[in-house]
């Protein structure tokens, strides 16, 4: 069965093309300009993956975002965000409000199927992770952050973190490999699974997220991440 993609878009001509590039590369795909509609089609079928715009009528798409995490059948539903605004701000507000991924307008067809076929293969290879993983011991502990595989949880100082999929691969990656130092290149080819121009600062607004999350729930567990300046990032080895 091919991957559902929903994606809301009030631009009639972008949502069009977008979702006949979408068919054309072998997912199923649908188009809304609104959040109602998108809603009342998530009530019928929960969708694989979402594109949402954030600059839409009535509802916006970082409230649509917030609404999906908030609901227990699609807190799981990866989602890329697309929106016409770079600016650092809104990719860091969308990042933390739940979202998977972010593309900035205009962006390519190419590209786009190329971030959604990494994302759905992701989540694709983390399900199947944690069943294998159910039946064993598969807890990471790193100073006062506990993480599990199987269940796909984090606590830092005992208070559970709620991450996104990038961002759980992110401390997963780093804590499971305590004092190894990672490039941003590294960790953009093995979690995102692609290199693309300018692509590292997606890393580090997604460790930027990351340790702001941890810090919440725990002032200072965020240091358990390091910046090793000139190239890149690593987990505090015990000791």
């Amino acid at each position: 069965m091919r991957p559902m993609i929903y994606y809301v878009e009030d631009d009639t001509n972008i949502r069009e093309l977008t979702v006949y590039a979408l068919r054309q590369a072998g997912f199923e795909a649908c188009g809304f300009s609104i959040a109602a509609d998108f809603f009342e089609a998530c009530n019928e079928q929960i969708p694989d993956l979402a594109l949402l715009d954030i600059m839409l009528p009535e509802v916006d798409g970082l409230s649509i975002l917030r609404m999906l995490r908030e609901d227990p059948r699609t807190k799981r539903v990866p989602v890329i965000m697309l929106t016409a605004k770079g600016a650092e701000y809104d990719t860091v507000f969308g990042l933390d409000a739940g979202a998977d991924d972010y593309l900035a307008k205009p962006f390519g067809m190419m590209e786009l199927v190329s971030r959604v076929n990494a994302l759905l293969r992701r989540t694709s290879e983390l399900g199947a992770d944690a069943a294998a993983a159910a039946a064993t011991t598969d807890t990471l502990r790193c100073a006062n952050i506990t993480l599990s595989v199987s269940e796909h949880t984090v606590f830092a100082g005992g208070v559970r973190v709620e991450l996104t999929l990038k961002e759980f691969d992110l401390l997963h990656t780093l804590i499971k490999n305590p004092g190894r130092v990672f490039s941003r290149d590294q960790l953009l080819e093995g979690i995102w699974e692609m290199a693309y121009a300018g692509g590292t600062r997606t890393v580090d607004v997604h460790i930027q997220t990351l340790r702001q999350k941890l810090g919440t729930a725990c002032p200072g567990a965020e240091t358990v991440i390091t910046t090793v300046r000139g190239v890149g990032y690593c987990a505090k080895a015990a000791g």
